[in-house]
């Protein structure tokens, strides 16, 4: 009777540590191998411009991303244009949408420009500018870095004097034509040759 009680009581102690065992490890496992969010959305976010300019209809790219993940169309950003619709659409192993956005915006490559003489220095607009794309101080001038700029148009509405306008990106010279100085060598020689003798 004694002999059995010590196997039955032994048997229940070693299920006990080996329940206590799994459990622990079990807990540990959900946190070592813990997925943050949905890795899909993850990825779509990765593909939208962050400018966080709400063309979309959403109040930001993450949001955005994770309509998409839920089926919403995937062609209503218009600061990523058609290529961020086409990287999308790979992604996600469907076919790829015209851009939803106004077409003539769409085909040009807008910046903002401020007309720096009009400019009264309030900094509304570098507080509605996403990607921090505009620099300036209170009460000074400000103007546009355009390589930063996606043209979302945010800065446009907060302007309490309207002297942002949008307008075509410039381009880039095909070719750089150095800079060459008035004087050539051979004239300073000639000068210095002058003083000295």
């Amino acid at each position: 009777m004694i002999d059995l009680l010590v196997t039955v009581g032994s048997g229940v102690i070693g299920l006990t540590v080996i329940g206590f065992a799994g459990g622990a490890l079990l807990q540990y496992a959900s946190k070592a191998f813990k997925v943050d969010g949905n890795p899909l959305v993850e990825s779509i976010d990765e593909l939208l411009p962050q400018t966080q300019c709400g063309q979309c209809g959403h109040p930001g790219c993450k949001p955005y991303a994770e309509a998409i993940a839920h089926g919403e169309s995937i062609n209503r950003c218009p600061p990523g244009g058609q290529t961020t619709v086409d990287r999308i659409a790979s992604l996600l192993g469907v076919e790829s949408l015209p851009l939803d956005a106004d077409t003539a915006a769409a085909d040009q490559d807008l910046v903002a420009l401020i007309i720096e003489e009009e400019c009264i220095g309030c900094t509304k607009c570098i507080q509605a500018c996403p990607v921090d794309a505009i620099v300036g101080a209170a009460k000074l001038m400000h103007t546009v870095i355009v390589d930063d700029c996606t043209g979302c148009d945010l800065c446009i509405d907060p302007c309490p004097v309207d002297c942002i306008d949008m307008v075509e990106r410039p381009k880039a010279a095909d070719y750089w034509t150095p800079i060459h100085p008035k004087v050539i060598s051979t004239d300073r020689f000639g000068q210095i040759e002058m003083q000295h003798g």
